[in-house]
């Protein structure tokens, strides 16, 4: 499954009601920016995420981890953990493990992250190494301070970059304290696409094959389906709807920058073989139009079509497992979005 990412407990520019009928099952949250604005304390007298929102179906919060470590400058990372200013008015803050469950139970996600420390890339393997040795060490105080497990499952992240004896090891002491669900961290912060599938499949071995395994913030359309392969089942990236928010779509029948020139008088839908609202409905004449003349409209009519394109891939990679035919079905998915591939622009 992909989720489409609510950072601040909205898909930009959809509503809930839209990201049903683009299919969506379950949506994430950001740990972060939903403690920083509006505060989880005034999240939890609405009633939680869900409630705050509109949102009836599963969510995911992340533990703000890949965000304290995007903070380069503006974060001190110490065994306790991390003492960090605020993006928005440099005020201070300490995100502890403890402190990160605190705030994730108060905002009711039904699926929460343990606190890991996120290593850039590159680092080199005696810095990755401490990081992984703190995640695992986080991660066992998440646990003990988890105290909401019946109504939402607690999962674990394997870090350790690009080092598969390191990501080895963290898989194991992890899945020795027994996680209903864990996650793969770390990856698509810069490395090669060669690195992420060779740490992906290398870890299919080694991670429980009963229960899911999520890639945080994964990614384009043939990653999704190559990482499944390697044994992924759920995703989260904001790339469907940032670049909408851009003009550059994914359809059927490959990647379209909804802006180009040649679009001004076609008047055929942006993906002849999608349903969605947007495709039924509108040309990419008029989506040109709209981007042209700056209209909030074009970019939800892209936003809403590109969460349904990835979840309608989502569903059919679903159903190619299920016939066997998942290796057609990447080899279609490659052509369209492999390094070959060409824009439609």
């Amino acid at each position: 499954m992909f989720m489409p990412v609510g950072t601040s407990a909205t898909v930009k520019t959809l509503s809930p009601a839209e990201l049903l009928t683009a299919e969506s099952q379950i949506i994430l949250g950001n740990t972060y920016h939903l403690y920083l604005r509006p505060g989880h304390q005034l999240i939890a007298n609405a009633g939680g995420l869900h409630k705050f929102m509109g949102w009836p179906k599963p969510m995911l919060t992340d533990s703000g981890g890949f965000q304290v470590m995007s903070l380069q400058g503006l974060r001190k990372i110490t065994k306790d953990g991390v003492r960090f200013q605020s993006h928005l008015d440099g005020s201070y803050h300490f995100f502890s493990p403890e402190k990160v469950i605190e705030i994730q139970n108060a905002l009711g996600a039904d699926i929460i992250m343990a606190f890991d420390e996120c290593p850039p890339y590159p680092a080199t393997k005696r810095y990755v190494a401490d990081s992984m040795s703190l995640t695992i060490e986080w991660t066992q105080r998440c646990r003990d301070a988890h105290k909401n497990d019946r109504k939402q499952a607690l999962f674990a992240i394997v870090q350790g970059g690009i080092y598969e004896d390191l990501r080895e090891e963290c898989a194991e002491k992890l899945i020795a304290l027994d996680f209903p669900g864990y996650a793969v961290g770390g990856l698509a912060v810069g490395e090669e696409k060669s690195y992420m599938y060779g740490i992906t499949n290398f870890l299919n071995t080694i991670l429980p094959q009963e229960k899911p395994r999520y890639l945080m913030g994964v990614g384009t359309p043939l990653d999704l389906i190559t990482n499944v392969m390697n044994g992924i089942d759920m995703f989260d990236c904001v790339m469907p709807t940032r670049n909408a928010r851009k003009g550059t779509v994914f359809t059927s029948r490959g990647k379209i920058i909804v802006k180009a020139a040649r679009h001004k008088e076609d008047f055929s839908p942006l993906d002849p073989d999608c349903d969605c609202y947007t495709c039924r409905n509108f040309t990419k004449a008029y989506l040109r139009h709209l981007f042209n003349v700056d209209e909030i409209l074009g970019l939800r009519l892209a936003s809403l079509h590109s969460v349904h394109y990835y979840n309608r891939l989502m569903a059919r990679i679903r159903e190619a497992i299920f016939e066997e035919k998942l290796p057609l079905l990447l080899a279609e998915i490659s052509a369209l979005y492999g390094e070959n591939a060409k824009v439609q622009d």
